[in-house]
């Protein structure tokens, strides 16, 4: 529940929006879990939620990287974690990359380009095309590889839309 008032029915968006808040404000969530007997209300304040769309580890001798969304923190995030994830492993043990953009609904076409430009030397990695034929916009790659020229694998399903399918056929 939310403050008092039952959730059962409602969208998730509608949930949401139903616990928006100013900032520092408080609100009472109602919670049920299968192994505790009864619902039990928690106080949370609101506060801004910076979403990190990018994380990384190490596998081996392999840099996973998975990004949830893109958002205007994306490119810089997937920097610092290569940059991080070279540091750690040293650039002559890392064998290759996994970007891992499975159930990533998309976001800003700009972040979109520019992770596929970060892993591109050259080529066209997305255009669109309106209905005159001055309407369109091509974006293309600027000399630069973060990955060094090592194997990328690019892992998407049928959740992974908008700017992830971008990238996965750019980098393709």
């Amino acid at each position: 529940g939310i403050e008092g008032k039952q959730v059962q029915g409602l969208t998730l968006q509608e949930a949401v929006e139903k616990m928006r808040g100013a900032v520092g404000s408080r609100i009472v969530l109602t919670i049920r879990r299968a192994k505790v007997e009864k619902p039990f209300d928690v106080t949370l304040a609101r506060d801004t939620i910076k979403v990190q769309s990018a994380r990384s580890r190490r596998e081996g001798n392999t840099a996973y990287i998975r990004i949830t969304t893109f958002n205007e923190q994306t490119s810089g995030g997937l920097q610092r974690a290569v940059d991080r994830l070279k540091s750690e492993m040293g650039t002559d043990k890392l064998e290759g990359y996994v970007l891992d953009l499975r159930n990533n609904p998309g976001g800003l076409l700009d972040q979109a380009v520019a992770v596929s430009d970060a892993f591109l030397n050259q080529g066209e990695i997305v255009s669109t095309r309106g209905r005159k034929q001055d309407e369109g916009t091509r974006f293309n790659a600027k000399r630069g590889d973060i990955a060094d020229g090592k194997p990328i694998v690019v892992l998407i399903n049928g959740g992974s839309g908008s700017a992830s399918e971008i990238v996965a056929g750019g980098l393709q």
